[in-house]
């Protein structure tokens, strides 16, 4: 894989305290800075046209003082709205929750477990054995986790006042592997417009994204592996694919924009996230063409 300048520790970690104290001056200030350097441009914050744009619009104008955005990117507080929803039925079964790691009561944990904190992204631990899980370290990782702020790299407010809880959750047990399979829908004004399936998420490093539109038809021209693939390629397609649009269009009716994240196993839905502002409104992952398509799809007047 190719390493650039940022993929280093010590010089990421300067780009993000200075993306942070851009934050402090300026939402808006920190998401150009992003915007110049992922795309070599400044965004068009009047009259947005590309998906990322538009994201951005929401996260600096909308979704940093949503209430219900800030109810639903909270990990723990989600689970209310999924309830009100109705889908109570897609939540993974919940074993316990901390208001630190201190509290945190190891010997009645089951031997298999997912942890995680409820705000930001990648503070998870995912447990199949816990005789081979290193407690001590594994407490030094969540409270490192749980000093995070990473929502200002981003500016991405709706997680600021979020109050920081440990959830810990039944572990989903895939048919391979230690991840389950994970669906991600982009839904557009309420509708499940296109579903980005993570491939190989267990190699660092090799991991591959590809969009398929609500038909399960293979979208090749939205992702860099998309126009990789090879004509014969093809991802399975989940029985319950109906279900999980489904479950997507009640989930997000309520947004402009929202990402949600689901996994199955065994044919099973489990609600993963509501993801508002996927690489905080500045992915460069999506090919260009794929940020117009659905750009021109969501309405954020």
């Amino acid at each position: 894989m190719k390493k650039t300048l940022k993929s280093i520790p010590i010089i990421q970690g300067l780009f993000d305290s200075l993306c942070r104290i851009i934050t402090r001056i300026s939402p808006k200030l920190n998401t150009k800075f992003h915007f110049l350097v992922s795309f070599g441009r400044i965004p068009d914050l009047k009259n947005p046209q590309t998906l990322n744009e538009k994201i951005s619009v929401l996260k600096l104008n909308n979704y940093n003082k949503n209430k219900l955005v800030q109810q639903c990117a909270d990990k723990y507080e989600v689970r209310q709205y999924i309830k009100n929803k109705g889908c109570e039925d897609i939540l993974v079964p919940l074993i316990a929750v901390y208001d630190s790691v201190d509290e945190i009561e190891w010997d009645k944990l089951p031997n298999a477990f997912a942890m995680k904190w409820n705000f930001g992204c990648g503070f998870n631990i995912i447990c199949d054995n816990k005789s081979q899980l290193d407690i001590e370290e594994t407490k030094q990782k969540m409270r490192k986790w749980g000093n995070d702020k990473s929502y200002l790299n981003y500016a991405e407010l709706q997680y600021e006042h979020i109050k920081k809880r440990i959830i810990v959750e039944q572990y989903l047990k895939p048919r391979q592997g230690l991840l389950p399979e994970d669906y991600k829908i982009y839904c557009l004004n309420g509708i499940p417009s296109y579903i980005m399936v993570c491939v190989g998420r267990e190699n660092s490093g090799q991991t591959k994204f590809y969009y398929l539109n609500s038909n399960w038809e293979l979208e090749r021209e939205m992702s860099f592996d998309g126009c990789k693939a090879p004509a014969e390629f093809s991802i399975e397609k989940p029985k319950c694919l109906d279900e999980l649009l489904k479950k997507a269009k009640i989930l997000s009716e309520d947004f402009p924009f929202v990402r949600t994240d689901f996994y199955i196993v065994d044919e099973k839905i489990y609600f993963g996230e509501l993801t508002f502002t996927p690489s905080g409104g500045v992915d460069s992952g999506r090919k260009k063409e794929a940020d117009i398509i659905m750009g021109n799809i969501l309405n954020i007047e």
